[in-house]
Formats: C-alpha cells, sequence, structure tokens
C-alpha cells in the first residue's frame, strides 16, 4: 500500500504550502470557472460545507477541488482503525494538517505560574492525505450520526437556537408578499409555508441577523448580502437532506470581478453554517454571537 501516497509527494512543491495559500489558489480557480460560465464549481463548494462543516474553509475547498463527490474522509490509518483499507492505486486528498509547537516559557515565567509552564503554538502547516469511504473497502461502517432526511426536529431546534440568540421570532401575514424579514433582533416569517420552505426561509432570515448588521451591512451590497443569506440556506437544507432545486445558479451572484470579496463571502458562509449545524447536532452548542465574533 506505500504506493498510493509516492504519487502525491513529487507534486507537493508546487502545492501551496499555507492555509492562505490554499484558499487564494483555489478562489482564483473558481473566479475562472465562474468567468466561464461554470457557476456549477460554486455549487461544489457549498455542497461539500454541508457534508464536511468541521473542516478549515481551506480544506473544504481543496476537498471539493480534487474529489466533488466525496461525502466521509478520513486518513490512511484511521480507515485501517475502522476496519477499512484504501483500495491499491487510489489517489489521497491532499489537505493541510496544522504542526503544533510547544513555546517554553522562560524560567522567571514558570516560577510565576507552575500550572503553565509551556504553551502549545501554531508552527505551520504540512501536507496530509484523506480518503473517501469511495476509495475504501472492508468493514460495514455504522451509521453517522448526521441530520437528514425530513426537517423533523431540526425545525424545533433550530427555534431554539434562534431564541439563545435572543431573537425574537414571530409568525404574522404583515410581511406578505415576502417568505421572511429580519430587523435586527427580530425574525417575522409568514405563516402558511411547507415545512421545508419554512426552515429554508428560517436560515435565510437567521443568516441576516447572524452577518449583516452594523459594519459588514455597509460594507456589502443587498445582491451579496442576499446570495450569502441563500447561500447559507442551501447548505443547511442539503445537511438536513432537503431538495434545493436549482436556486444554485444564482449564488455566480457572489462574483462581481473581485475576488477578495468572494473569498471573503465563502469564509463567512462556511463559517456561519458551521456554527448552525453544530447547534441542530447538539442543542447546547456554542452561540452564534461567540464563535461569529471574528466574522461579524
Amino acid at each position: 500500500m506505500s504506493s498510493i501516497a509516492t504519487t502525491t509527494s513529487n507534486t507537493d512543491k508546487q502545492q501551496p504550502k499555507t492555509a492562505k495559500e490554499v484558499i487564494a489558489a483555489n478562489v482564483q480557480s473558481l473566479i475562472e470557472q465562474l468567468e466561464a460560465g461554470h457557476s456549477d464549481a460554486l455549487t461544489a463548494y457549498l455542497n461539500a460545507m454541508s457534508r464536511f462543516h468541521n473542516y478549515s474553509l481551506g480544506n473544504i475547498l481543496e476537498i471539493a477541488r480534487q474529489k466533488p463527490d466525496a461525502t466521509r474522509v478520513a486518513g490512511f490509518w484511521k480507515w485501517k482503525e475502522l476496519g477499512r483499507s484504501v483500495k491499491k492505486g487510489e489517489k489521497g486528498i491532499r489537505i493541510l494538517a496544522p504542526i503544533i509547537g510547544v513555546r517554553r516559557k522562560k524560567q522567571e515565567e514558570a516560577e510565576k505560574d507552575i500550572t503553565k509552564q509551556n504553551e502549545a503554538v501554531l508552527v505551520g502547516f504540512r501536507s496530509a492525505y484523506v480518503f473517501d469511504v469511495s476509495q475504501t473497502e472492508g468493514a460495514e461502517l455504522p451509521a453517522m450520526r448526521e441530520i437528514s432526511g425530513d426537517v423533523g426536529e431540526n425545525r424545533d431546534r433550530f427555534i431554539a437556537f434562534i431564541e439563545r440568540q435572543g431573537i425574537e421570532l414571530v409568525f404574522t401575514e404583515r410581511i406578505a408578499p415576502a417568505l421572511g424579514m429580519s430587523y435586527g433582533g427580530r425574525i417575522a416569517i409568514l405563516p402558511g409555508q411547507s415545512k421545508a420552505e419554512e426552515f429554508s426561509t428560517l436560515v435565510h432570515e437567521l443568516a441576516h441577523e447572524m452577518l449583516h448588521k452594523a459594519e459588514r451591512r455597509t460594507a456589502t451590497t443587498k445582491t451579496v448580502r442576499e446570495t450569502e443569506a441563500e447561500a447559507i440556506a442551501f447548505v443547511i437544507g442539503k445537511a438536513v437532506g432537503l431538495e434545493t432545486g436549482t436556486a444554485s445558479a444564482d449564488y455566480i451572484q457572489l462574483y462581481h470581478g473581485n475576488a477578495s470579496l468572494l473569498a471573503e463571502s465563502l469564509e463567512v458562509i462556511q463559517q456561519t453554517t458551521a456554527v448552525i449545524l453544530a447547534a441542530l447536532e447538539s442543542p447546547f452548542a456554542m452561540d452564534a454571537t461567540n464563535a461569529l465574533a471574528e466574522v461579524a
């Protein structure tokens, strides 16, 4: 099995070496595809966000670029632990793994607090390789603990998450024909929607509450804000197993000749969806205010 990784090591010299370089390279590739009219490339990245929300943005982009149909990835030895083996000849998906070092405190500092002698620091990144489950064979895997199927209890969990943010939620006919409205601390939803449509509307409006207030609202256009909110609703909808239709083709609006804006939008979409999905998986997950402090 050692031959699997040999073809990848020779290309590392041409590969981006930092998280920022990985993101920049993928965004540039995405821009080229968008300019060529291939909006499905962005859809592939958003789909990857719904499946790998525990990964960093850079690694999500890398997985989506190298294997768009990936559903569950792990390292060579992790698959061994799960009773599966990587098939002969399969090529690994390159991601960046952090290198953690130890910063030793000076003697006088250590004497002040003996419980904190050293601290872990990020030294850099190294190339690591993961494989999708489709590239492996062996023992059947236990069912993943994931959200899927009908909205079900996800609706109640999502509403509880909204309430924990101190946001008032009301259902009113007065906002018709709009399906939902965000007022800054208050979300209004039009009653009578299907369960799937209502859930998507709730996610869309919460995205506005989480991202599009204060400084960021004045720094972005209405088109960008609406597209980001719809992209977040798309990712969350895919994660819970909803049919999303063809609206994803409109995500090309995220790009208006501004690479930095596209990169920023992808990052806030990824971080926001990660927080929401964590809340759906665990009702006591972190609040959005703290988790998105660096984004807002």
